[in-house]
């Protein structure tokens, strides 16, 4: 069955000073596939509003997730959501999660942990809380339903490098494993996906788990980050080994059109490894 994309151009969980370009990467992205193979979730123009919730654009946010969930009901197969901030995320794991029946790993390749809460979390951006929030733990809305809630124990971390306090604590209290991006590699990611007990893979691909140095388009950059060709090369390996029922790719923000053509070769190859 043909690979099937969900375009969606949310910025409002986002909490770079750069966050409107990423609707321009989610639009980049998404004029290299096949268009035939796309469903789009409009995303208002906006910034919507927290309503008391702790979350920074949670009116806008909320609708925004109901949209994507209705169109991921509506598909089979392989689906790989185009975001967008990482808030994108949370309908395409409760989807996932529904699809595996529970059997399910989370890789999540991001150089940040985003297990924040409202209440831990130092910017109300929901980019940085949405893994908590498929977790289970978050507001009315933006959080998974008890049937779609995978449990941390599922969860791998693969080059992630900079945590806030509180994401630490959580790590440390729900053993959450943690591959660094010097350690990131086919072999180790596989091991990690095997320790969790899970033959499906849901797999979520922040742009930023990247180098600075290999791609311009990073939003949030953090240094020393992993290689293109360690992070291909690992998500190639988890497709072939594991099956493969979900994915995202978030965080795109060009700079310019012109530097979003020049880090286009390096998405594609990601989205091949992918499909």
């Amino acid at each position: 069955m043909a690979v099937r994309f969900i375009v969606v151009p949310q910025w409002q969980g986002s909490g770079s000073p750069r966050r409107l370009q990423i609707s321009e990467g989610a639009a980049a992205i998404r004029a290299g596939l096949a268009a035939a193979a796309v469903r789009d979730v409009e995303v208002p123009g906006e910034p919507g509003e927290a309503q008391g919730a702790g979350v920074q654009g949670y009116s806008v946010l909320r609708a925004i997730r109901e949209q994507h969930a209705r169109l991921l009901a509506d598909t089979d197969g392989l689906t790989i959501t185009i975001g967008g901030d990482c808030g994108v995320e949370l309908a395409a794991i409760g989807h996932a999660t529904r699809r595996a029946a529970g059997d399910l790993a989370i890789v999540w390749l991001d150089a940040h942990g985003d297990l924040n809460t409202p209440a831990s979390s130092p910017s109300g951006a929901f980019h940085g809380m949405v893994l908590r929030a498929a977790l289970g733990e978050g507001v009315p809305g933006l959080v998974s339903e008890p049937a779609a809630t995978p449990r941390p124990e599922q969860v791998v971390l693969g080059g992630t490098r900079a945590f806030d306090p509180a994401e630490r604590d959580y790590v440390a209290a729900h053993g959450l494993r943690v591959i660094s991006p010097a350690d990131l590699g086919p072999e180790s990611l596989i091991a990690a996906i095997e320790a969790t007990g899970a033959s499906s893979l849901f797999i979520h691909i922040d742009l930023d788990v990247l180098d600075p140095g290999e791609l311009r388009g990073i939003g949030c950059p953090e240094p020393q980050g992993v290689s293109a060709v360690a992070l291909i090369a690992s998500i190639a390996a988890a497709r072939a080994r594991f099956r493969l029922i979900g994915a995202g790719i978030a965080e795109f923000t060009p700079w310019s059109l012109a530097e979003a053509s020049d880090d286009m070769p390096t998405i594609r190859r990601i989205l091949g490894a992918l499909g």
